[in-house]
């Protein structure tokens, strides 16, 4: 398989082949084979001394549409989806709750300082 080098430098037409697995419920080994069948193409780069390969999106879906059919590819999708829209609620939750705590304790602070400045007007 030849592409252009533009497939490559596309936004969002490449990922990691752990992103593939994650995304497409694929395993390493079936990733290997298609890319030894010729099946994918890769680029190997380094991160911080380790390596790494990229592959291409539509070739990915091409291989999990075979392994698992289009309606597989497509629950998959879906699966994926619920799980990245769960983690970002979550992730939100959290800052909620961390915002409310702050939030509880500026409202503390306004009420001591204006008890405080009660305090020095009234002489107590």
């Amino acid at each position: 398989m030849t592409l252009s080098q533009s497939a490559w430098s596309q936004k969002d037409e490449t990922f990691s082949y752990k992103d593939a697995c994650k995304e497409f419920d694929l395993t390493k080994d079936q990733i290997i084979t298609a890319i030894k069948a010729g099946k994918l193409n890769f680029k190997q780069g380094y991160a911080d001394g380790n390596p790494y390969v990229r592959l291409l999106r539509k070739e990915i879906i091409v291989l999990a549409k075979e392994i698992h059919g289009e309606h597989g590819v497509e629950l998959k999708k879906i699966e994926f989806e619920i799980k990245k829209v769960t983690r970002e609620l979550n992730s939100h939750e959290v800052k909620i709750s961390v915002l409310k705590k702050k939030q509880v304790k500026l409202i503390l602070q306004r009420e001591v300082h204006h008890i405080a400045e009660c305090c020095s007007e009234n002489n107590f």
